[in-house]
């Protein structure tokens, strides 16, 4: 099973934390990813760490969509490849109007529609088959409506980039994760279970069977984020991924449309679920998290002892015995954790 890790940067001088990269690459991890929201870009840190790495892939997970062209991207993507040998990884998502409209001040548009769009004008770009055209709801290649010179013509790209390099998708909704099956080559889940794999890639596969480039699952790379917290209190570090657990099951969405709720229901804790959104909701937040079982973040993390943990990472090679796991994208762990893992797994 390959592994990736989470870069948890915040902007501190000196950049991101390249011990814990480097210890990565030694062990054998195959990526490493870095996110943004409001604040550090996905591409910077990125930038930073494959230019003091020699193997590892460095993958956004995700690059906001409305908050950069198409062409922009495409441009990243190309760049850092060339620079790179070949080691960058594109993830694109829409992320959420609180963002996209508050931060970016860009309209949220059709997430769905925009992910189809948004991947369709990637790939042209690469292929430089032709001049790039696109004629969408979401984008239009030249731009041609209100305010247009008219001078605007389709180009090449200058930079040769190449085709086959794969693009992720965040996706996590079932309509999501259909999307990504059709368009994309790999999706990055906030939360799965190995257990029941089946909650996100049989999704997946709905839309893989939509594709007409003879692509299979096989082809297609489910890579989840997985949080770990490695000690011998095993209450203690499921205690310490509570939080966020409590944060998205209750508080990421509208009470009828909150992706992560119905995702904990479907795992079966529907009880849970609502009296977690409840809590949170309520603001009491303490109360959300007391809520969160602990059979959940069992199911969903690597959590307490180092036996515990290696024990666990066999659960998940075992759901990737059949294409449904391609790599975990380890969350918060510790050099110490990371050997353990790489030590189960590789």
């Amino acid at each position: 099973m390959r592994l990736g890790m989470l870069l948890k940067y915040k902007g501190e001088a000196g950049g991101p934390d390249m011990d814990v990269v480097l210890e990565a690459e030694r062990l054998g991890f195959d990526s490493v990813w870095s996110g943004e929201s409001w604040g550090v870009d996905t591409v910077t840190p990125l930038t930073w760490v494959l230019a003091q790495t020699t193997k590892i892939k460095a993958g956004a997970g995700i690059m906001q969509m409305p908050a950069r062209t198409p062409a922009c991207a495409a441009m990243t993507m190309m760049t850092l490849n060339a620079m790179s040998g070949g080691r960058f990884l594109m993830g694109v998502g829409p992320s959420g109007p609180q963002v996209i409209e508050g931060w970016h001040g860009e309209k949220f548009g059709k997430p769905l529609m925009r992910t189809r769009e948004y991947i369709e004008i990637l790939r042209k770009a690469l292929a430089r088959d032709e001049p790039l055209m696109h004629e969408g709801e979401h984008y239009q290649i030249p731009y041609a409506g209100e305010g247009a010179t008219g001078l605007g013509k389709p180009l090449k790209s200058i930079l040769h980039g190449d085709p086959t390099n794969p693009i992720y998708t965040a996706s996590f909704s079932p309509a999501g994760l259909r999307t990504a099956g059709e368009v994309a080559d790999g999706t990055l889940p906030i939360y799965m279970s190995p257990e029941q794999a089946g909650l996100i890639t049989d999704h997946v596969q709905d839309g893989i069977a939509k594709r007409t480039d003879g692509k299979t699952m096989a082809d297609f790379d489910v890579s989840p984020y997985v949080r770990v917290a490695m000690g011998d209190d095993l209450q203690a570090c499921r205690d310490k991924i509570k939080p966020e657990l409590a944060l998205y099951i209750g508080g990421m969405g509208a009470r009828e449309k909150n992706f992560y709720n119905d995702y904990a229901k479907r795992l079966g804790y529907e009880d849970a679920a609502r009296e977690i959104q409840d809590n949170f909701l309520g603001g009491r937040r303490k109360d959300a998290m007391a809520a969160v079982p602990d059979a959940l973040v069992d199911e969903l993390c690597l959590v307490g002892p180092a036996d515990r943990i290696k024990d666990r990472v066999q659960v998940w090679k075992d759901a990737g015995k059949d294409g449904s796991v391609g790599a975990i994208l380890l969350g918060g762990a510790s050099k110490d954790a990371m050997r353990v893992i790489a030590e189960a797994a590789l």
